[in-house]
């Protein structure tokens, strides 16, 4: 569908009712109660007329601004070289929508004109948009093709390659088509046994495009229950409406996500797919890809053929030759007897020779047997034992003297230690008569009398107990006397 422009009412010329309305008011005489309008009923009742006076029209312009919140409707303007005006595309109408609008891109939307009365602002409320210029399959399948190529999805070096000898096939196609038919004709001409699964599905109109790709993800998780080594998907052909299924993402994304090698057939020759760019290989038809099976096996067995005949050859050579050679060696053999006998002499000679080295061996080991047996009575166990008992009985009485020796010694340095440094604890300070003052209440130490001033309370460390005290005066002198220097202020050094 690609109209031009035009208003779906029917009207006559003069028949605005915009204009109607703005003489009304111009020629209405002043009425207290009846002329003068609130701004909300001004709104209402230009809300009334644009949208009764413009149900529903066709608007082709550039879209700019375009953007899509978590709602999922579409809001953009829609403008040309003079005008601008806003527009929205509601979620259940751009839903259905095949190519995804950018700011850019000319347009032809066909919408109401509607009314925001709260701001007083009109805009178009699009029920239908078209691109200008190429069709919106068209425009949807390159901005499909673009995005997946981006994502590497056509990339050759992830493709699959096909098997050398396909045997078990799984098809997903419609069961009733004509393509599964011409198909299975191909196959059953095929003197070779084949295993050939239909998984059924929609190949055209209202949720095809999902049942495909179910049809695939079923046949990439049986694989392996039924043995299927390649997977072809397609049907006979059509229109670019009828083969759209095979352009949608969640198909090429099944295809893309199989395990299974994939051949896309789908329509005729010239027609090409998303499909087509997405699976393992392509076939131009159903026919062709069943051909193509056909053609791999008759290869294969005619190279399956020309092997064993060239097996066969080769064996049939090897064993003339292995004759040949027998008889050759057989006739260069000598007389058995003869040879016979001349190996029992030679064998004779060898064991007579074998047992006078043999008496010689054994009276040259008994020499040695002797000698070995005279020095280990030299260096018998029991006396190498009672030597090393006697060093060791030696050794313990020296390691246990020179332990109390170092015992003895650590004892003094202990001794020395604790008393040094009970000499130098605090508390043996304390006991002499001395005291450490704290300035409450941060119990922070007094080492100068500008620590504390008259009046703070502070708590004296004894020998034995704590005093808590008052502050009367602060003096810098050492001892209390003459010409000390005295603060009764209550100033003190934080």
């Amino acid at each position: 569908m690609s109209p031009g422009p035009r208003r779906s009412r029917r009207t006559r010329p003069g028949d605005d009712p915009v204009p109607e309305l703005a003489k009304k008011m111009r020629n209405a005489p002043f009425e207290q109660d009846s002329n003068i309008y609130t701004v909300g009923r001004l709104n209402a009742e230009i809300k009334a007329v644009l949208e009764s006076g413009f149900p529903l029209v066709w608007v082709m312009g550039e879209i700019s601004n375009f953007r899509v919140p978590a709602s999922g409707h579409f809001y953009f303007t829609l403008k040309d070289e003079n005008s601008q005006i806003r527009a929205v595309f509601f979620r259940p109408h751009n839903r259905h929508l095949r190519f995804h609008p950018e700011s850019g891109m000319q347009v032809l939307c066909q919408a109401r004109v509607g009314v925001y009365e709260p701001r007083g602002e009109y805009q178009l409320i699009v029920e239908v948009m078209e691109p200008q210029g190429i069709g919106a399959l068209q425009l949807a399948f390159e901005q499909l093709k673009k995005k997946l190529a981006a994502e590497g999805l056509f990339d050759p070096a992830r493709k699959t390659p096909l098997p050398v000898c396909p045997q078990r096939i799984a098809i997903v196609t419609s069961p009733t088509g004509a393509a599964v038919r011409d198909m299975l004709k191909v196959f059953q001409r095929s003197p070779y046994p084949l295993s050939v699964t239909l998984l059924p599905a929609l190949v055209q109109g209202q949720g095809a495009a999902r049942e495909i790709a179910a049809a695939i993800a079923a046949a990439d998780q049986l694989a392996d229950r039924f043995g299927w080594d390649l997977l072809i998907v397609g049907r006979g052909g059509g229109s670019i409406e009828d083969l759209w299924p095979f352009n949608e993402e969640v198909v090429a994304r099944a295809l893309w996500a199989c395990s299974l090698p994939t051949v896309s057939a789908v329509g005729h020759e010239i027609d090409f797919t998303i499909s087509d760019l997405v699976a393992d290989a392509r076939m131009p038809t159903p026919t062709a890809a069943a051909e193509w099976v056909v053609t791999r096996l008759d290869r294969i067995h005619r190279d399956l053929r020309q092997v064993d005949e060239r097996l066969t050859r080769m064996a049939v050579r090897t064993v003339q030759t292995a004759r040949m050679q027998f008889g050759y060696v057989r006739d260069r053999l000598p007389d058995p007897g003869r040879r016979l006998e001349d190996l029992r002499l030679y064998l004779d000679d060898r064991m007579e020779r074998l047992m006078m080295g043999l008496a010689r061996r054994i009276e040259q080991l008994r020499a040695v047997y002797g000698r070995l047996e005279e020095k280990l009575q030299a260096v018998h166990p029991a006396r190498i034992i009672d030597g090393y008992r006697a060093a060791l009985e030696q050794g313990t009485k020296e390691l246990l003297l020179a332990h109390k020796r170092q015992l003895a010694q650590n004892r003094l340095r202990l001794e020395a230690t604790a008393a040094r440094l009970e000499n130098l604890s605090p508390l043996s300070v304390l006991s002499r008569g001395y005291s450490i003052t704290y300035r409450l209440p941060m119990k922070k130490v007094v080492v100068h009398s500008d620590d504390v001033g008259a009046g703070d309370r502070v708590l004296v460390r004894l020998s034995r107990g704590s005093l808590d005290c008052t502050v009367n005066e602060a003096r810098d002198d050492e001892m209390p006397g003459a010409g000390a220097v005295s603060r009764r202020d209550g100033q003190r050094n934080p």
